[in-house]
């Protein structure tokens, strides 16, 4: 029988630990072969706080988890008897697999998130940009250079009348 996803239900706050018990509770009870990928789907948010970068990690479907498995009495004992779970998304208590289509769209959200970072590049060379952070906050300015891998701007700020090359991150800036 091939494995398919499942959606089950967990107490707010709990997925993490959901997801622990069921992996100890399935190696626990020999049925690792049957149950294969549990995933808490999560996304990175990165933001600014008090002058610095921070990364902070925000779950996108909160008190779910999604399990890869084959479907029998056993496995679904093993998924509604571990503590955290409530029990699975269907009809009547009765599990219903995910269609593939939503299965993708998922785990793409899930790695687009993983790979946010090096993706999104907000700001093109000679674009008119506004420091918002840092000893140079509230000056405008030109992006003359970027540099993706770093997340860094060289932005072109007049100081004194003259044009000024200053580095700065992708969160110190805005458009205009």
């Amino acid at each position: 029988m091939a494995k398919k996803w499942y959606v089950a239900h967990t107490y707010s706050g709990h997925e993490n630990k959901a997801k622990k018990y069921l992996e100890s509770a399935a190696e626990a009870e020999g049925l690792k072969d049957q149950i294969g990928q549990i995933l808490v789907p999560t996304e990175e948010i990165v933001e600014m706080r008090q002058g610095k970068r921070s990364t902070s990690v925000k779950k996108f479907l909160p008190s779910y988890i999604l399990i890869e498995m084959e479907l029998n009495k056993e496995t679904q004992h093993l998924v509604t008897s571990t503590p955290g779970i409530t029990n699975f998304v269907g009809a009547s208590g009765k599990p219903v697999a995910l269609r593939e289509p939503e299965v993708k769209r998922i785990l793409a959200q899930i790695d687009r998130s993983k790979n946010r970072d090096v993706l999104d590049i907000p700001y093109k060379i000679g674009e008119a940009v506004k420091v918002v952070d840092g000893p140079f906050s509230d000056f405008a300015g030109t992006v003359s250079e970027v540099n993706p891998e770093k997340r860094k701007l060289k932005v072109m700020v007049s100081i004194f009348g003259r044009p000024t090359p200053v580095e700065l991150d992708y969160l110190q800036v805005k458009s205009l």
